[in-house]
């Protein structure tokens, strides 16, 4: 196989897991909405730990446990994957809260945005070469965030945050090494014992949903495991085949996917101010799409 059929080959599978990740994640709203009368912290903890449990059996009938020891003994890849985990967690938290509050236009603002944060990142931090066509999308977004801003006399901090954490979560995810499978159990694990300690508080306090609940509750919080997990390895798998402009481009499924939740399931108010927020982000869209396209083809040619 020549070096462009391989390349070609890498991309459309990458591809191909990352639209499945954001449009699992993009549908997820229904399922954080079903479980919106517990606690967020609670929810995240289980998030966690059935995810733990389910990515362990994989690994079991992977027999992969000598790869996941062979990640304890080095330091740095540790310290890595702990850092992700709790980068994860956070982005986690925030995001179900913003789903259990209502403010879903916001998250789906936050993770339009986050491609260009991507971009960036990989422009700082890996030395990516970043096109004008690209700058100039930058720039367009960057407007758009200020004019909700402006409009509302608040600072979105709940979509830049969104935005930020997941991308960075997606460039330490891309620059170790470790396999997707293997490194998001050793993140998960690591972050455990923090994410399980509201479980252990409302225990404590008689008011554990798990245990008190309804069998139905039960079996909500038992799917957080393969809700969480399966879309995180289809992700991180499309982070090792792709550039992380053309992981950004894949990903705005999944804001689309919630803006159209937001504003005609869940009934958020779509004020003219989300209007020209989101016109002048999907016109940067629009420009950072066909220029990344065409670097790909260049690329490619190249090869």
């Amino acid at each position: 196989m020549t070096d462009a059929a391989k390349l070609r080959g890498d991309s459309l599978v990458g591809v191909g897991y990352a639209l499945a990740a954001f449009a699992w994640w993009g549908l997820n709203p229904f399922y954080f909405k079903a479980v919106d009368a517990l606690p967020v912290l609670e929810v995240v903890g289980h998030r966690v730990l059935w995810s733990v449990l389910l990515l362990a059996i994989f690994i079991t009938a992977g027999r992969r446990w000598s790869a996941i020891a062979a990640i304890f003994r080095k330091p740095r890849m540790v310290l890595l994957l702990a850092a992700s985990g709790i980068i994860l967690l956070s982005n986690w938290s925030l995001y179900i809260w913003s789903v259990v509050s209502d403010q879903l236009l916001q998250a789906s603002l936050g993770y339009y945005i986050n491609p260009l944060v991507s971009m960036l990142l990989g422009f700082v931090v890996l030395r990516e070469r970043m096109r004008r066509g690209q700058w100039f999308a930058i720039g367009l977004a960057t407007l758009g965030v200020l004019n909700l801003a402006i409009a509302y006399g608040v600072f979105p901090w709940l979509a830049l945050t969104l935005a930020v954490t997941f991308g960075v979560y997606g460039l330490l995810r891309k620059i170790g090494p470790a396999e997707s499978l293997d490194g998001l159990f050793v993140e998960t694990f690591l972050v455990l014992p923090i994410a399980a300690a509201p479980i252990v508080y409302y225990g404590v306090a008689g008011g554990d949903a798990f245990l008190g609940g309804t069998l139905g509750t039960k079996a909500l919080l038992m799917l957080a495991g393969p809700v969480t997990a399966i879309p995180l390895l289809w992700f991180i798998a499309a982070a090792k085949r792709l550039r992380l402009a053309t992981l950004g481009f894949c990903q705005y499924l999944n804001p689309t996917f919630q803006l159209v939740l937001g504003a005609f399931v869940f009934d958020e108010p779509f004020t003219s101010a989300h209007l020209v927020t989101f016109a002048l982000i999907w016109t940067a869209i629009a420009i950072y799409s066909v220029d990344t396209l065409r670097g790909h083809r260049r690329a490619i040619a190249a090869v």
